[in-house]
């Protein structure tokens, strides 16, 4: 792809970026206009500012914090860069509730006591040393980036769900890009991935964990661009028919919604209406189909009044 290292040259390519702590590798991007245009290649259309936040994040050796609106394109960001650049995508789904345990590593106790038990004649301390060993070892999405030998995007999505204590731990990792675990030691990065952790705002992140981050906020997109990522993920589409979705959505994100559609839902709504035959949208179509664009009863009432002169262009 244009502008973008081969994974496999990456090691060879050139003295490694050095940027304070950590130590970034060899670039993966050429330049800032290489990132746009192989997002591109891979369906993302991003703008000059994306496009300069992920070129900065690779040369710097910083995550990115990627808030905005629900459906934005957050999640996809990531996913893109890891197909963009052919890494193994890492994702840490997190949720209330996330601990260690899940985000880190824990041990796998019904093998150990099954060590202990068939072992039981060893003393305590050559038994304690078999059963805390690498086999034993159950790596969650973080340890499993920090020691993975190739190139890794990790994606920590909706990093705003978890509690506090959950959060220090992201800090300890993405500061140093190592772990410590206390039976085997510290583990170190042996590549720094690329690291993109999302939030759709639902509390306010701890300004530790803001200041070790490069930020990018993914608002709705403008009508041209929001028309030209419907013409590229929605095959089949007519370009009238796409600047029609893309302008009546504009139209009803004005509204005083309970939830603005997200473009992910535009997506959802422009398929459906490729999907029926739809060439233009008139009033009446518009209302038997809103129920794909918007989520709320009231949402949908609202829009269809709105929506009631809507008739198809010549």
């Amino acid at each position: 792809m244009t502008g973008v290292v081969d994974p496999e040259d990456r090691l060879g390519s050139s003295d490694p970026i050095i940027s304070g702590f950590p130590v970034a590798g060899p670039p993966r991007f050429e330049s800032i206009g290489a990132v746009r245009t192989g997002l591109a290649e891979v369906d993302y259309l991003a703008d000059e500012g994306i496009a300069g936040v992920v070129f900065l994040a690779d040369r710097l050796a910083k995550p990115v914090l990627v808030e905005g609106p629900a459906g934005t394109g957050k999640t996809e960001l990531a996913k893109s860069v890891a197909r963009l650049t052919g890494s193994r995508l890492i994702r840490l789904q997190c949720y209330e509730g996330l601990d260690e345990s899940k985000a880190l590593y824990e041990w796998n106790y019904k093998k150990q006591l099954l060590r202990i038990q068939a072992d039981s004649g060893q003393a305590w301390e050559q038994l304690e040393e078999d059963i805390f060993a690498e086999e034993f070892l159950l790596a969650r999405p973080l340890l499993e980036a920090i020691r993975s030998p190739e190139p890794v995007v990790l994606l920590v999505d909706e990093v705003d769900r978890v509690e506090l204590e959950t959060e220090a731990l992201l800090l300890e990792i993405l500061s140093e890009y190592q772990v410590s675990i206390p039976e085997l030691g510290t583990v170190r990065a042996t590549q720094i991935p690329l690291v993109f952790l999302t939030s759709n705002n639902t509390r306010e992140l701890s300004e530790a964990l803001k200041r070790r981050c490069l930020y990018l906020h993914i608002d709705y997109p403008q009508l041209d661009r929001e028309r030209a990522i419907i013409e590229t993920r929605v095959p089949g589409i007519s370009q009238s028919l796409a600047d029609q979705v893309a302008r009546i959505v504009r139209s009803i994100r004005t509204l005083d919604l309970k939830k603005d559609p997200s473009v992910s839902e535009t997506l959802d709504w422009a398929r459906t209406l490729v999907v029926l035959g739809v060439e233009a949208i008139d009033a009446e179509q518009a209302k038997d189909t809103l129920h794909i664009l918007l989520k709320y009863q009231s949402d949908i009432d609202r829009a269809a009044k709105e929506l009631a002169g809507v008739e198809p262009p010549d």
